[in-house]
């Protein structure tokens, strides 16, 4: 168990060491991505690949940039209750747009593992001062109490990541459905949307077009280190 530092990605490499490199980086166009990618599974490995090749300091300055593409939103400035992520698997760090929202007086959240629901996440209050205790898949989570934890319909936003994403909104994740199922009951609001869903990730990861399934939870918006668009379904 420990306590929440300055940045969120830096305690995982620091219990972990340095990342693992891949070697070059593809020079993969959006286009080729598109038409050459048989599969979810290939795209999703290519991708991931990709985010793992960045220097610390590729890192740094994406989420920098991110930062400040969030903060000019306007979903993310009038939103009040906001659910972020504790970067895994090379996603881009929110840790600056974590302590941005702090600063501007957001109650923030981290997801967690919900035991009631198969693939389920909740979500848990996260401060400067929270503990956090590893979950099965060695991602750190807060330690509270039941009664603080909220469900996605009590939030605002969340900010989610993403191993790859298309300007339709549709969105293709680490396979194991958490997110599509936690937040499936927006399918059945029509008028009323809450929270809404942006998705962030580093500009590679945005795609022409990415298939969908009936399940798949839509995207509001997309924001990376050099973009920030409103999805348009297709």
């Amino acid at each position: 168990m420990f306590l929440v530092g300055p940045h969120l990605n830096r305690l995982v490499q620091g219990r972990r060491g340095s990342r693992h490199r891949w070697g070059a980086p593809p020079t993969l166009s959006h286009t080729i991505y598109t038409t050459a990618m048989k599969s979810k599974a290939n795209l999703r490995k290519t991708l991931r690949q990709r985010r793992h090749i960045l220097s610390d300091a590729e890192q740094d300055e994406a989420a920098q940039k991110l930062a400040v593409q969030i903060n000019k939103h306007p979903l993310f400035r009038r939103s009040r209750h906001v659910a972020i992520y504790y970067p895994n698997d090379g996603e881009i760090d929110p840790s600056i747009i974590l302590n941005m929202a702090w600063r501007q007086k957001k109650y923030c959240y981290l997801p967690i593992l919900w035991p009631l629901g198969e693939n389920q996440l909740r979500f848990a209050p996260i401060t400067p001062k929270s503990r956090l205790a590893l979950n099965r898949f060695d991602i750190p989570e807060p330690t509270t109490t039941s009664r603080k934890i909220k469900s996605a319909r009590h939030l605002d936003l969340i900010l989610l990541p993403l191993v790859a994403a298309d300007r339709h909104g549709n969105r293709l994740g680490m396979g194991g459905g958490f997110y599509d199922k936690s937040l499936a009951f927006l399918h059945r609001r029509r008028s009323w949307k809450q929270p809404h869903i942006i998705g962030i990730a580093y500009d590679f990861q945005i795609v022409d077009n990415l298939p969908s399934d009936p399940w798949d939870v839509q995207l509001d918006a997309l924001i990376t280190d050099t973009n920030s668009f409103n999805c348009i379904p297709g």
